[in-house]
């Protein structure tokens, strides 16, 4: 069932039930037929079934449903030191049914259900000595909050100073910072109010000294948070504050800590999501350039090396879309260049030429570093660029994406440069960009531009 819209009506567990009833009772129904009638019914009123247990009422099912069972064995434990193994294995076994089968309603059940306001209770009144419930908790936690109501109903729990005050005092456990980190990406999805109230928390210099104080682990909580953070996710506001909120990260050493943490080295799902965050930090010339000047270049070319030997396209794919938003700072172009990241580039092309994704990000930044700069263009094509834009045309024709690339890329390679035009239309590149304007709507514009600055004529056939 997907999520409901901002409109959607609701219903109370129990006003289902007493519907089934009535139509067992009224209407003569079996069981079986009175449930479907009242869920088809209730769904074509426009009503949110979202977490309700659809089941027939009268036979303990409501009560009995696995969520529920766990949630009332956890209220009548509280928190109590002699029950924290009991505790620990209800949230596994919570974790293991809202991550299981996709469909299963469980997260809505135990939102419904009130799952969000007891786990944040209890994670309060857990010590941190008590560290296996409290990582179980704060695991389950994370799960839970997955939409919008449900990081309402954590905000108004007096949620993020918990999980702050959690990360404050557990700060010296990695398992601690990624679960309480984790809770803190969901909270802040696509809620502008809980990312200001975590702001106000100064969650900002927690994640620097757990930067710092982690600075080989691989906290893939946190680069979550951090990316969570700064992405505008919000429809419901109409100017969002994550563009200072970028800015404050930078100024406090969040993306040059960012920038040791790739360094220290990180396993490859970490390293993913640690290039994701600094690239939601990079938001302007002066913190692309920082960045630089940390290492992060060298590193970023290290690991597209790396990930081309490997074989590891998510790595590639990521290292190439950061890179791309730090050349768009016009001295990073110089240093990407000057550090052969253009023949690392084509390397990596020439790996992965059948995978769009990679080429795309490939043709990205190429497109970007020749972005008013002749002397790139020409370095480019000597490095290989316009080879790569030929042979991915000709190739992968059907892939609207890599051919839009390739027509940008191709428009900045040539725009001021005579040279290069002639070179690209001698190999036939002119057939190629207008078949890829003739099958791909979303290619005309960028089509268009690149065979004017080609310098045809009949650019606009």
């Amino acid at each position: 069932m997907g999520p409901p819209s901002k409109n959607a009506r609701t219903i109370s567990q129990e006003a289902f039930d007493e519907l089934v009833k009535e139509n067992i009772e009224d209407l003569g129904m079996d069981p079986t037929e009175a449930l479907e009638d009242a869920i088809q019914t209730l769904t074509l009123q426009g009503v949110d079934l979202s977490g309700i247990v659809t089941c027939v009422p009268g036979e303990g099912n409501v009560r009995e449903n696995p969520v529920i069972k766990c949630l009332e064995r956890l209220e009548e434990l509280g928190f109590d030191n002699n029950g924290s193994n009991e505790m620990a294995g209800l949230f596994d076994q919570l974790a293991g049914l809202f991550s299981g089968v996709e469909g299963s309603g469980n997260v809505a059940i135990g939102v419904r259900n009130g799952g969000v306001e007891l786990v944040c209770s209890i994670c309060s009144n857990i010590p941190i000595g008590s560290e296996k419930v409290l990582v179980s908790a704060l695991e389950t936690l994370a799960l839970l909050i997955h939409d919008v109501q449900s990081t309402e109903t954590f905000r108004s729990s007096d949620g993020p100073k918990m999980v702050v005050d959690i990360l404050k005092d557990g700060s010296e456990s990695l398992d601690i910072l990624n679960s309480g980190f984790a809770v803190v990406a969901a909270a802040a999805t696509s809620n502008e109010v809980v990312k200001e109230l975590f702001m106000e928390l100064k969650i900002d210099e927690l994640i620097l000294e757990a930067l710092n104080r982690q600075s080989k682990g691989n906290i893939r909580g946190l680069y979550d948070s951090i990316r969570v953070l700064l992405t505008p996710d919000d429809n419901r506001v109409v100017a969002s504050q994550v563009y200072g909120y970028a800015r404050r990260f930078a100024k406090i050493g969040i993306a040059r800590a960012l920038v040791e943490s790739l360094r220290a080295g990180l396993t490859s799902p970490s390293l993913v999501s640690a290039s994701i965050a600094l690239k939601a930090v990079a938001v302007n010339d002066e913190i692309c350039k920082s960045i630089t000047e940390s290492g992060g270049i060298d590193a970023i070319l290290k690991f597209i090396d790396d990930s081309g030997e490997q074989g590891n396209k998510i790595v590639a794919k990521t290292c190439c879309s950061l890179l791309s938003k730090l050349a768009g700072c016009d001295s990073n172009k110089s240093a990407i260049v000057e550090k052969k990241g253009m023949n690392k580039l084509i390397q990596l092309s020439a790996r992965f030429s059948d995978d769009p994704p990679v080429l795309q990000e490939v043709m990205s930044v190429f497109t970007v570093l020749c972005l008013r700069s002749p002397d790139n263009a020409a370095r480019a094509m000597e490095a290989g660029a316009g080879d790569l834009a030929i042979q991915v045309m000709e190739k992968l024709s059907t892939v609207q994406q890599l051919q839009r690339n390739s027509c940008l890329m191709i428009r900045n390679l040539v725009v001021r440069n005579p040279e290069n035009r002639t070179t690209l239309l001698s190999h036939g590149i002119e057939k190629f960009i207008r078949r890829a304007k003739v099958n791909h709507e979303t290619c005309k514009d960028a089509a268009t531009d690149a065979l004017r600055d080609l310098g045809l004529d009949n650019y606009n056939s």
